[in-house]
């Protein structure tokens, strides 16, 4: 800390509240995921009937998750927006904006009307909403991230930062708990109002996390920058001069995320619509191995405590390289029991260590005074390609009974753009918070020194 910061009254900077920071991210991306589950679920089995209905039944699908993707989209615009102002104005005002408009957003197409009642206005309408939720969760992860990062104490900053995937585990066991008596419906009364109740019961998630968030207080990094003087006008010019190749880092390593829209999103219609499997099943399966990691996650990222975030990280991409092939396979030979072994593999066992380390080892590249605005930006431009996994899936499918190993093949070369990036990134999980991102410091520091000298 600097001698200017040292001056302050003690009172002037908050305490930091690691365990209320973790709990209002986690209920934050309980409704991120939430919501990124049900649009999932309803582009995969309802969306293609009542919002784009085709002849062709693939044009309809390819329509249905073309929508899930343009979200992605809109992802890097929310960062970008909503990062500057978390980096000039702090983390918690602008949390509370995303998520009522993240909310407001899943909320409205529960009413929105179908193709049948209005035409070509119903995927419009659906698109704009999508448009919506897209702008607002892309500045959720990363700000949330961000925020439970520097509220955490050193030496445990990736566990209580890793519960900020641990609300997307319970999002989708959420989503699941909700949609899956929705699925045993008849088909008449799930399409004509029952997908609706998953997203009008979002207002629930959104009103708890909403009140949680209010009493959340600033944190110390962000309050110790502004006492300082060191907030920037423009954080995103700042990261890009100083941390670009940092951004590109995180840009590839969010890249490996497509691995769980695959499985997700495209693996439910597969098999659903190729193994002839019952969507039930699969959407109960998916549940409780994404569920289980809610226990995985934690102890991961607390290992990366110790270790480093980088060996969690590599292994994990290894292991889901390798684990994507036997899940499809599994899927393809129409067992549920290989199905859901395949499933704990993929998503409990081997994800886990990405999905619980990453929410650290990302905003630990950046410095404070630009960490939302860099984490954002690199984040949501990756995650862009993972938004349109399931639609790129759905374009290289092929003929015949491995029809599935184009989508496979896609999945490992994300798997290993985002490993070169791991392996290229700094180890960060023994750097005190003051001393993140390195080239930023130094960068600032040369210009420091380049205007005494001009001024001398």
């Amino acid at each position: 800390m600097s001698a200017r910061a040292i001056t302050q009254p003690a009172t002037t900077v908050p305490a930091k509240t690691p365990g209320k920071a973790a709990l209002a991210s986690f209920l934050g991306s309980t409704l991120e995921y939430y919501d990124f589950f049900i649009y999932g679920t309803a582009a995969a089995l309802v969306f293609p009937h009542l919002f784009f209905p085709s002849e062709n039944p693939t044009v309809g699908l390819v329509a249905a998750f073309a929508t899930f993707g343009v979200a992605y989209v809109a992802r890097p615009f929310g960062g970008m927006v909503m990062g500057h102002f978390g980096d000039r104005l702090g983390r918690k005002n602008v949390l509370l904006f995303t998520l009522s408009l993240m909310g407001l957003a899943s909320l409205s197409i529960g009413f929105l009307p179908s193709y049948a009642s209005v035409g070509m206005w119903a995927p419009v309408l659906l698109t704009l909403a999508r448009l919506l939720q897209g702008f607002s969760a892309g500045a959720e992860s990363a700000g949330a991230s961000t925020l439970t990062l520097e509220h955490s104490p050193e030496g445990r900053r990736g566990f209580f930062t890793s519960f900020v995937m641990t609300g997307y585990a319970a999002g989708m066991v959420l989503a699941t708990l909700v949609f899956v008596p929705i699925t045993a419906l008849p088909k008449d009364t799930m399409m004509a109002w029952g997908w609706r109740i998953p997203f009008l019961a979002s207002v629930v998630v959104l009103a708890i996390a909403y009140w949680v968030r209010t009493r959340l207080d600033e944190t110390p990094a962000f309050e110790e920058t502004q006492l300082e003087g060191e907030i920037k006008k423009l954080p995103l010019g700042q990261v890009l001069k100083f941390q670009a190749p940092d951004v590109a880092r995180v840009l590839f390593m969010s890249i490996f995320c497509v691995m769980q829209t695959i499985f997700t999103v495209f693996g439910l219609s597969y098999a659903t619509a190729h193994a002839g499997l019952d969507r039930t099943d699969i959407l109960t399966i998916n549940a409780v191995s994404i569920g289980l990691s809610m226990f995985v996650m934690p102890p991961a990222a607390r290992l990366s405590d110790r270790i480093g975030r980088k060996p969690l990280m590599l292994g994990s991409i290894i292991g889901c390289s390798v684990a994507l092939f036997i899940y499809f396979w599994c899927l393809s030979t129409g067992s549920l029991v290989l199905v859901a072994a395949a499933s704990f593999l993929f998503m409990t066992v081997f994800y886990s260590g990405f999905n619980g380390v990453w929410p650290a080892c990302f905003a630990e590249q950046f410095a404070t005074p630009v960490r939302y605005s860099g984490m954002a930006l690199g984040n949501q431009l990756g995650l862009v390609v993972a938004g349109f996994g399931p639609m790129i899936g759905g374009l290289l499918m092929t003929d015949g009974a491995m029809d599935w190993i184009p989508v496979a093949v896609f999945g490992l070369v994300c798997s290993v753009l985002a490993a070169i990036a791991v392996l290229t990134a700094r180890e960060t999980a023994h750097t005190p918070i003051d001393e993140l991102g390195e080239p930023f410091h130094r960068g600032i520091g040369r210009e420091r020194r380049a205007k005494e000298r001009t001024a001398a």
